[in-house]
């Protein structure tokens, strides 16, 4: 479970590392954040307009995003035959995970970016 502490206390260590950088450095950095940094809001629309798992794709989790969508097309397509009771299951499942990731998508989206800003920083501390 992700601490809301411990990804701004992350953050904010990212930024005095950053801060601390020569000034080419720093606009490197940034210019290469710029670029890959995501959204929270993007995720959290993509997350409560389609609750199978797209926002996944969004952060680049594709195994997950795949997994999510096979479960609830399985779960679908069971409402149609007499597994209707695992069906309903399965989407309820599916949804109650993907309910936590809707209202804590501010701090799954820091953590995700967080790590995206530690690799910048490490390739170009490396240079």
């Amino acid at each position: 479970m992700l601490s809301s502490e411990q990804v701004f206390e992350a953050e904010e260590q990212l930024r005095k590392n950053v801060r601390e950088l020569p000034d080419d450095k720093r606009l490197a950095f940034f210019k290469a954040a710029e670029q890959r940094l995501k959204d929270p809001d993007t995720y959290a629309a993509l997350n409560y307009l389609f609750i199978a798992g797209l926002h996944h794709f969004y952060l680049g989790k594709w195994a997950r995003g795949l997994l999510n969508i096979a479960v609830f097309l399985a779960g679908v397509v069971m409402l149609f035959t007499p597994l209707a009771i695992i069906g309903i299951s399965l989407i309820a499942a599916i949804t109650s995970v993907e309910l936590y990731a809707l209202f804590k998508s501010q701090i799954i989206v820091q953590a995700h970016n967080n790590s995206i800003m530690e690799q910048i920083y490490r390739n170009i501390t490396r240079k």
